[in-house]
């Protein structure tokens, strides 16, 4: 799975502290956090007709992950949103739009690790772009297990959506060079965390499985699969879950704000058999969609 570029981003306005920019003069300072160290914080926001999915949930966060990061000037949840829709007008984007939302520490007075040098407030990036659902949720796609561990809390909290994201790109870099469209993490005690862009669900005999959320993100589209399978009285249980169960499953998909619910065919040579001809994750996807029919924060 690559990435297409769309014309209609050629020339978006980006919003960057407090106003908008052209794409070309778009740019944050060499002396800024994110460039000197990693040190931001980030979410990945859908709009469906119109309104934006889960805006309140995202920008909570967004803010509660800069709370754990002793971000010293945090915006509210008022400004966040006002730059969210500002930009999605500026832009005339109003559906099948992604934004990549960023708040970095801000920029410091000279390079170092010390954030008491970071004395001219916090960074808002609100990048929106035209972009449809970046999986293909009718083919599916093709994973395999990647040798780089996700983070645990001991090491570096994946309850953080920080922007610290290496193991997850070397995990992605090995699926690459196997053909595969993404990869597999394990914890550190060998139990299937998530993909390196995504959670993951699997089905067995009826019944819907997902990891604990203790080395990766519990995403809010996870949170949301979650929530639809009780009210369609689908079993769903959270549980350590070994990747050879995932071989043997009748269905794995993926979920996340960047692709939905899309279902995996392959893990590691191994096809995914529905022998069972199992519809769960059909049925929670059409649940999904109509969800996003009606739920969101209106742009104007």
């Amino acid at each position: 799975m690559q990435q297409k570029f769309y014309p209609q981003n050629e020339n978006i306005q980006v919003f960057i502290k407090d106003r908008l920019y052209p794409r070309s003069e778009a740019k944050v300072s060499v002396f800024d956090s994110s460039v000197q160290g990693g040190d931001a914080v980030w979410e990945g926001v859908r709009i469906y007709d119109r309104k934006i999915f889960c805006l309140n949930e995202h920008i909570e966060r967004l803010q509660a992950s800069a709370k754990i990061l002793a971000f010293a000037d945090i915006p509210s949840k008022q400004f966040i949103a006002d730059a969210i829709k500002q930009t999605l007008r500026a832009n005339n984007f109003y559906n099948d739009a992604h934004i990549r939302l960023t708040l970095t520490r801000g920029e410091k007075i000279t390079s170092g690790m010390d954030p008491r040098l970071n004395q001219k407030g916090s960074c808002l990036i609100v990048l929106a772009e035209y972009k449809p659902p970046v999986y293909d949720n009718g083919s599916g796609v093709k994973l395999i297990t990647s040798h780089t561990r996700r983070n645990s809390p001991m090491h570096l909290d994946s309850k953080i959506h920080h922007n610290n994201l290496i193991n997850n790109i070397l995990a992605k870099i090995e699926a690459n060079y196997c053909g595969a469209d993404d990869a597999i993490m394990l914890d550190n005690l060998g139990f299937v965390a998530e993909t390196n862009a995504c959670n993951i669900f699997m089905v067995k005999s009826g019944t819907l499985l997902t990891p604990h959320a203790d080395a990766c993100l519990p995403g809010i589209t996870r949170a949301t699969v979650i929530k639809l399978a009780k009210q369609l009285e689908i079993p769903v249980i959270e549980r350590n879950v070994s990747i050879a169960e995932f071989y043997t499953a009748a269905e794995v998909f993926t979920t996340g704000t960047m692709g939905e619910l899309t279902p995996v065919n392959e893990i590691d040579g191994r096809l995914i058999e529905n022998k069972q001809a199992s519809n769960i994750r059909e049925r929670l996807y059409s649940a999904y969609k109509a969800l996003t029919e009606t739920l969101g924060e209106p742009i104007d």
